[in-house]
């Protein structure tokens, strides 16, 4: 056995490798074929979860061939049309079977050898979630390189999760803990955020990965992704710190708001009863009515959100909270009562 492999005591376990695949019929015989080389002596149960996003070109095609070959352990899904790989990646997850889940990309810039060595590092270290770190990255420096390490240290500063490469989808989950993270929109990039939403911070590593050049086909990443990254940041750092008191959220925005209105009415007041001023066709006074209005909106939305986040929890009996384990110890007999 390979000094990547799992230990014996840790043989039970099974892995399930998620893979989204879209327009990528070049690279979907060769993917499979070097996950099926990297993890066939690596000691564990595996299963592998090709997810094609509906592709328009052969790749479903192609990836029923390749099941046939590979055996039963390969499993396919097909998704209708193209959802995005956000959703894509939590079809398959959805449908794995494993203890351990692993995402990567279909595109074999990620290198499934790195799956037993993280898969082991997990399992070691006692954690939820492993974080591959593409350190020598084999992309384009304007486009890709410089705006993922801007997005890098944005989000790590804005959730307090600090990794070198959120962008990197080749990544190890304790199954038991992603499963209950449900994923949204383009959320795949903060998916550290929001595990961090369900564990500790300390729970969450990063290890270096091997990184390749892409082979076939284009790449689908557009500067268009950075707005919407600004935009999905939002909304993490939303459900991360207001998740259950988004009167929180809303509520000092509005005070603050009304607290400006306010002070502004003040001082046309003064102005208008006590100096006889003429205050009409001031600026401020049309300023101040806004923000009063806006306050009144802000807090306003805040209570509403308040009911709509106690209604959701308690009509779908889900809490605040999420167990670990209960440990319960019969108490020893002492000698009086036996």
């Amino acid at each position: 056995m390979s000094g990547n492999s799992i230990s014996e005591a840790d043989k039970s376990y099974v892995v399930s490798v998620v893979v989204p695949v879209y327009n990528e019929e070049e690279s979907v015989r060769p993917l499979v074929k070097a996950i099926d080389e990297s993890l066939k002596d690596a000691g564990f149960e595996w299963e592998l979860l090709l997810v094609n996003d509906g592709s328009s070109d052969r790749t479903l095609h192609v990836a029923m061939e390749v099941q046939q070959e590979y055996g039963k352990h390969i499993r396919l899904i097909a998704l209708q049309r193209n959802f995005g790989q956000t959703a894509a990646m939590q079809a398959g997850i959805e449908q794995s079977a494993g203890d351990y889940i692993v995402t990567l990309d279909g595109d074999l810039q990620n290198d499934p050898a790195d799956i037993p060595r993280m898969v082991q590092r997990l399992i070691d270290r006692d954690l939820d979630l492993l974080v591959g770190w593409r350190k020598d990255r084999k992309d384009n420096m304007l486009i890709r390189k410089v705006p993922s390490r801007i997005a890098n240290w944005l989000i790590g500063k804005t959730t307090g999760v600090k990794l070198n490469d959120y962008g990197c989808s080749l990544k190890v989950y304790r199954g038991s803990v992603i499963r209950n993270v449900k994923l949204y929109g383009e959320m795949h990039r903060f998916i550290p955020a929001w595990v961090a939403i369900h564990v500790p911070v300390e729970r969450i590593e990063e290890v270096e990965v091997n990184h390749h050049a892409r082979q076939f086909g284009e790449s689908k990443y557009t500067i268009s992704r950075v707005y919407r990254v600004i935009l999905d940041l939002i909304s993490v750092i939303f459900f991360m710190r207001f998740r259950t008191r988004p009167s929180h959220f809303f509520g000092p925005i509005g005070m603050a708001c009304g607290g400006i209105g306010a002070l502004m009415m003040l001082i046309l007041g003064f102005q208008k009863f006590l100096l006889g001023e003429e205050i009409g066709g001031r600026p401020m006074l049309i300023i101040g009515v806004l923000l009063i209005v806006m306050a009144i909106q802000f807090i306003t939305t805040g209570i509403l959100a308040e009911i709509m986040s106690r209604t959701y929890y308690e009509s779908s009996n889900r809490s605040t909270y999420e167990f670990k384990e209960i440990v319960y110890q019969e108490p020893e007999e002492t000698e009086s009562e036996s």
